[in-house]
């Protein structure tokens, strides 16, 4: 997608793609990842998910990236804190406590930026981009993270009734995609198109939310 769709969405608010709660995937799954106290998390494409300030409450460490200066102005806002903001070479650091959001084009992030992850939680990124992106992507976050685990989340339906974003991916595409670096494993599977009214209105019958645990296999990317 270009950078200007996105922006042109939260100049909009065009935000069908945020929720006004936690997700209940993460609430539900990332204690099973076990992680320290004090871990690092990456949220790549974040906007200004309320996940942020969950994972924040729970003694976790996040970094972000995300390309709309409003969603990131957003997103300090709304858990009423004071950043300090630097440049970086890709546009604009945001950072207060325990939280670092690096606004601009995360494919401008050097390897390193992020310090330390402990885990990926990609609710909203992969699915953003259509296929053509996908690859590039996956190879920038692995690098970035260092292959740290993964929370992914992703959606199936048919792209004959609607397209996206966000866009289906299928497992096969995901062990393309992820297979060199991480074993994975399906968590769960739901049906949520009584929640999706933009598709449900379009003729989308199924539209699956998929939760997916990515972890380091051993083979070499």
């Amino acid at each position: 997608m270009e950078p200007d769709f996105w922006r042109s969405r939260w100049q909009n608010a065009q935000l069908g793609f945020h929720l006004p709660f936690v997700h209940p995937i993460l609430e539900r799954h990332l204690p099973g990842f076990d992680l320290p106290a004090g871990a690092r998390i990456f949220v790549p494409l974040c906007g200004k998910t309320r996940d942020i300030g969950w994972l924040l409450a729970q003694g976790h460490e996040v970094v972000g990236a995300e390309l709309s200066e409003l969603a990131v102005g957003q997103l300090f806002e709304e858990l009423d804190v004071e950043p300090t903001i630097d440049d970086w070479k890709g546009g604009r650091r945001w950072h207060h406590g325990g939280l670092t959001v690096f606004q601009g084009d995360i494919f401008a992030l050097p390897a390193g930026a992020l310090g330390r992850v402990d885990l990926v939680y990609d609710r909203a990124a992969l699915v953003a981009l259509p296929e053509p992106m996908r690859k590039t992507y996956v190879a920038k976050v692995l690098a970035l993270s260092g292959e740290a685990p993964q929370l992914l989340i992703t959606f199936e339906y048919d792209p004959r009734e609607m397209d996206g974003p966000p866009f289906p991916v299928l497992p096969d595409e995901l062990h393309r995609l992820y297979g060199g670096a991480y074993a994975l494993t399906e968590l769960s599977r739901k049906d949520v198109i009584a929640h999706q009214a933009r598709f449900r209105e379009a003729g989308v019958t199924r539209f699956m939310e998929v939760a997916w645990r990515l972890e380091r296999s051993g083979a070499v990317v």
